[in-house]
């Protein structure tokens, strides 16, 4: 991705410009830097089995962390202040994708809490 300086119009949008354009843009919350990048090859074959797993798995696990982060539980508070002492990762969700993401087994099930 490369660093830009955005116009006063794009300075705080994210994604595609529409549903036909292939340039993305994301602002980092943080600092403020914007990045664009463009979609250029994209793959025309199906996605293999091993593609579609990964897909899938990632989408359970996804879907657990929101559900752990929607919740007000002592494992909340832990993820929020391990989260606030890092600076890697920008997100709390994206830690806790992170974090978590060691517990799930190759179907997206929860291992251990």
């Amino acid at each position: 991705m490369a660093r830009i300086k955005p116009m006063a119009l794009i300075e705080s949008m994210s994604k595609k410009l529409c549903m036909h354009s292939d340039v993305y843009f994301r602002t980092n919350s943080q600092t403020g830097v914007t990045y664009t990048g463009k979609l250029c090859n994209p793959s025309t074959k199906e996605p293999t089995e091993n593609q579609t797993k990964a897909k899938t798995r990632f989408a359970k696990v996804a879907a657990a962390v929101r559900t752990i982060l929607a919740g007000t539980g002592e494992q909340v508070a832990k993820l929020k202040a391990e989260y606030k002492a890092q600076n890697k990762i920008g997100t709390l969700f994206g830690y806790a994708m992170h974090k978590l993401n060691g517990n799930y087994d190759a179907n997206g099930d929860l291992i251990s809490d």
